[in-house]
């Protein structure tokens, strides 16, 4: 009797154990991965991306001369002391990734926290990555609109904390992100909508869609606000880029909410409603889309909306009904599967 219970009084302590070693050995794969990433992105040449040379010229020429720029005051001060640290502009686009990858892993544990907390934290980050290094919109994100990728996932955050009436964290979030992009103030002035039930918040994108497919916010926009109108129809002009309404990124970004809609009953009973909340954060997300997307390179106003796809669909995944498919390890070696797939979208510059 007494070796049963000598027996019975270590699995709590091995699986404790276990626990640990799982956790650590995830630790080592993600911090694995996001040193291969900043490889691949930091390492990447000045003419890969379409703003990779702006950047790196305004970094290479602070100290040479005085500051005068239009960038965001957060953005200058983190180029700048990475500049006082001596870095190359590879070292620079190099740190940037880094800490593109340390919002999106903010913006996950809070993702996190509002899906209940407890173990789990690193697995669901692992899928994120997994899935935003396979996603041609991080990767514009990571490559081109380099600003806006980073706040980016710090949006998503603030709408989660809004939701949750988190105020402090919504107040720093949005802070944190406008500081980066100044467009983070176009989806932190849609939080309102978050207050609306779900079903009318459904009406409310839907109706946004409708107006905007059919070219009455650009008429809207153009006769109640000329200025604005003309500030968008000015931003970045580019003969490569098809300015005017575009039908084909609205459908596009329906597509995911209508995706994560269709995937719910496969969640897990006690995340299923928390997750079908996150996806009302992002259809506020596409709101400034449909008013003001019918500019020079409107897909941007869409990013912060389409990474956090990525989160929202992993969160689907490490949640699933189904067991293979929230496998700690299978997600590890989709991770790893994921890490070439980036390489090729950096490398040949695919991205939406």
């Amino acid at each position: 009797m007494i070796r049963g219970e000598a027996i019975d009084a270590f699995p709590p302590a091995r699986r404790s154990e276990d626990l640990v070693a799982g956790a650590a050995l995830s630790l080592l794969l993600l911090l694995a991965v996001a040193a291969y990433g900043c490889w691949v992105v930091g390492g990447r040449g000045l003419d890969v991306g379409t703003d990779t040379r702006v950047y790196a010229g305004f970094f290479l020429s602070i100290g040479q001369q005085p500051i005068e720029t239009r960038l965001e005051a957060g953005f200058v001060l983190v180029t700048y002391l990475l500049r006082k640290l001596g870095l190359d502009a590879n070292g620079y686009l190099t740190a940037m990734f880094a800490l593109l990858l340390l919002a999106v892993a903010a913006a996950t544990r809070t993702y996190h926290r509002y899906l209940g907390g407890g173990r789990g934290y690193l697995t669901l980050l692992s899928a994120a990555l997994m899935l935003l290094f396979v996603s041609p919109m991080f990767v514009n994100g990571s490559i081109n609109a380099m600003r806006q990728g980073m706040a980016a996932p710090l949006v998503f955050a603030a709408l989660l904390c809004f939701q949750q009436r988190r105020w402090w964290a919504f107040l720093a979030y949005g802070a944190v992100a406008t500081s980066l992009h100044l467009s983070s103030l176009l989806y932190l002035a849609c939080v309102p909508a978050l207050l609306l039930s779900g079903g009318w918040q459904r009406v409310l994108a839907v109706a946004a869609f409708l107006v905007y497919v059919s070219g009455l916010s650009q008429i809207l926009v153009q006769a109640l606000l000329p200025a604005l109108h003309t500030m968008v129809m000015e931003y970045t002009p580019n003969a490569h880029y098809r300015i005017g309404v575009r039908p084909d990124f609205a459908v596009f970004s329906f597509f995911w909410y209508v995706l994560a809609q269709m995937l719910l009953p496969l969640v897990r009973g006690e995340y299923r409603d928390a997750i079908r909340r996150s996806t009302e954060a992002y259809l506020v997300m596409l709101l400034p889309f449909f008013a003001i997307g019918w500019g020079y390179f409107s897909n941007r106003y869409l990013l912060p909306g389409w990474i956090s796809v990525s989160l929202i669909l992993a969160a689907v995944l490490c949640h699933s009904r189904l067991a293979p498919l929230r496998q700690p390890l299978l997600i590890r070696f989709g991770l790893v599967a994921a890490c070439p797939v980036l390489y090729f979208l950096v490398t040949r510059e695919i991205v939406i």
